[in-house]
């Protein structure tokens, strides 16, 4: 089985469709999994949560089935306040807010925390497995052991940062964002799972480039700060 991994897609659909391509032309998996941050930041919420929440990106990469696990801005959109002493983050999701539909809020609010596919194999959430919210940052994955249980394969986000490595018997991994990497590479971030019938599970990362202008000019007639289309182009 391989599996393709998206996280933090942050309502940037141009950077989504660059991935779905990449998936379609060179690397078709019969899973997409997103672990989180559909929406939030950045100008197109309804694109992003339609893709997922309709199928459609599945059947552009040829999946069968999309797993989806709440992110915070995901659970944030309807109470946009929490996150005022952001202004990127709080203005992100007013926009989404005010640019989802009943459905599409009601959809992003039924996601689970945590969801297992191949049989349990595969573990995934959004950020910490017991701590909601906190950040795991490459260099604290070894630290996720005690709270690793008898999975292959642990996927997380939230940070931004493309990385995977083992912690004893499980593959830890982060595919990156796709909408807001922030480790440097402005490039869309998603990673390729193989999980054997029988053997131990690998993982390729990869990125992607897309119109990272495109994205910046929608930013500006959203009214989002200039900020916010600045960074993508930095990859921070």
């Amino acid at each position: 089985m391989r599996i393709g991994l998206v996280s933090d897609l942050h309502a940037n659909a141009v950077a989504l469709d660059a991935v779905c391509d990449a998936l379609a032309d060179d690397t078709p998996v019969d899973r997409l999994v997103c672990a989180g941050d559909i929406v939030g930041y950045n100008p197109f919420p309804a694109d992003c949560v339609e893709a997922l929440r309709s199928g459609r990106a599945a059947d552009r990469v040829g999946a069968d089935t999309t797993h989806v696990v709440e992110g915070n801005h995901d659970r944030a959109v309807r109470t946009p306040d929490r996150y005022r002493h952001n202004e990127m983050a709080f203005a992100g999701l007013q926009h989404a807010r005010d640019h989802l539909d009943d459905d599409q809020l009601a959809w992003l609010g039924a996601l689970p925390v945590e969801t297992r596919l191949a049989d349990g194999r595969v573990r995934v959430v959004h950020d910490h497995p017991t701590d909601r919210d906190r950040y795991v940052r490459p260099e604290q994955f070894p630290a996720l052991a005690p709270h690793l249980g008898d999975e292959s394969v642990f996927v997380l986000g939230h940070t931004h940062v493309q990385h995977h490595e083992w912690v004893d018997d499980t593959l830890v991994v982060n595919p990156g964002s796709v909408g807001q990497p922030r480790d440097g590479d402005p490039r869309a971030a998603f990673a390729v799972l193989d999980l054997p019938e029988d053997g131990a599970p690998s993982l390729t990362e990869h990125r992607v480039p897309y119109d990272v202008e495109r994205v910046r000019s929608a930013v500006a007639e959203a009214g989002l700060p200039e900020r916010t289309g600045r960074r993508l182009v930095d990859g921070r």
